[in-house]
């Protein structure tokens, strides 16, 4: 069965990767195409390719006009929860790539996917690499409990941390345990220079730098006495690291109810990185 997409943002950065991708898959059909800004142009050409007989729409409303079976977004954080709601409402499963949704958001979005019985996936990061560095600092936590977060990206991102940072965060909170350093509520000076406590269980320190020269890294820094283990992922300038998870997001997400928030969930001895 072919997997009817529309894809919003995709003239963004990620979008002008995904769409030629989507295109080429013998599963997949681009039904649809969102840039408000490139409204009516055709998609192939606005993306860097050949002209391919799809015009982009404005709204998602407008593209939605279509049968479509998964919406996949890359846009803005002040757009992409409208959307997902949108897409819900309408039957649609979603693919979230956009980061900056608060946790409310996320229980908002879970409710009405469920109550829609559609599937959502919003991961932070849809680089099989950066799941990886995920997966393997989850195993260090259960070894050692103090750790911090140090995220880069270049100093035009508008949300603070990013989603792989903020996801990161989430999770190692509720698996690691007490750390030694001392509470925030005791230090002296600016105690906001020890980062932003993230997580509803045991918080883990983030530390977000937005510096030219960056794009988009991550890192996970445990410490015990006499010795350190730091576990990072570093983006390249494109947007390739990502095609390959939202592709499998959009193959798998029809296959639950709700919002399924990690990519590993997805991820099988299959997948070819």
């Amino acid at each position: 069965m072919t997997i009817r997409v529309v894809m919003a943002g995709a003239t963004g950065w990620v979008g002008k990767a995904l769409v030629p991708a989507i295109e080429g898959q013998g599963d997949m059909r681009l039904v649809g195409a969102v840039a408000r800004r490139a409204a009516g142009h055709d998609v192939g050409v606005a993306t860097g390719g050949q002209p391919s007989g799809q015009r982009i729409s404005a709204t998602l409303a407008e593209a939605l006009a279509a049968p479509c079976d998964v919406v996949v977004d890359y846009t803005k954080p002040v757009a992409v929860r409208d959307h997902a709601m949108l897409a819900i409402s309408r039957g649609c499963h979603v693919v979230i790539g956009t980061s900056g949704l608060r946790a409310a958001d996320y229980r908002e979005i879970n409710a009405a996917a469920r109550a829609n019985n559609v599937g959502v996936v919003a991961a932070g990061n849809y680089s099989i690499t950066a799941t990886l560095m995920k997966k393997f600092a989850l195993m260090a936590a259960q070894y050692v409990p103090d750790v911090e977060i140090i995220d880069y990206a270049s100093a035009r991102k508008a949300d603070a941390p990013s989603g792989t940072a903020l996801e990161l965060a989430e999770t190692l909170s509720e698996i690691r345990g007490a750390p030694t350093a001392l509470p925030t509520s005791e230090v002296y000076g600016h105690p906001e220079a020890r980062g932003a406590k993230l997580g509803e269980g045991t918080a883990v320190q983030v530390h977000s730098l937005r510096l030219p020269s960056y794009q988009l890294s991550c890192e996970a820094v445990f410490g015990l006495p006499e010795e350190r283990l730091t576990i990072r992922h570093d983006a390249g300038t494109s947007a390739v690291p990502y095609v390959a998870g939202t592709l499998l997001a959009v193959r798998r997400v029809r296959e639950f109810t709700g919002l399924v928030r990690v990519l590993d969930a997805l991820m099988d001895e299959t997948l070819s990185v």
